[in-house]
């Protein structure tokens, strides 16, 4: 049904063909941007949970005072 109506009316003009391209471009940049977030932030988890560890680990044990 749409694509008769679309045909009746004769379709999309080319501004709408052309910003429709953009469009699908820029939520593919968008797209890729996000995985590429998603990994730097799990690289980024993944090294604040050893650095973790290690603080952890030379705060539980304390340094004898110097008299």
């Amino acid at each position: 049904m749409a694509k008769a109506l679309l045909g009746h009316i004769g379709g999309f003009d080319l501004r709408t063909e052309a910003e429709l391209r953009r469009l699908r471009v820029r939520v593919r940049e968008l797209e890729a941007e996000v995985m590429r977030l998603k990994a730097l932030n799990e690289e980024l988890s993944g090294a604040l949970s050893v650095r973790d560890e290690l603080i952890s680990i030379s705060v539980s044990e304390p340094e004898p005072a110097l008299t």
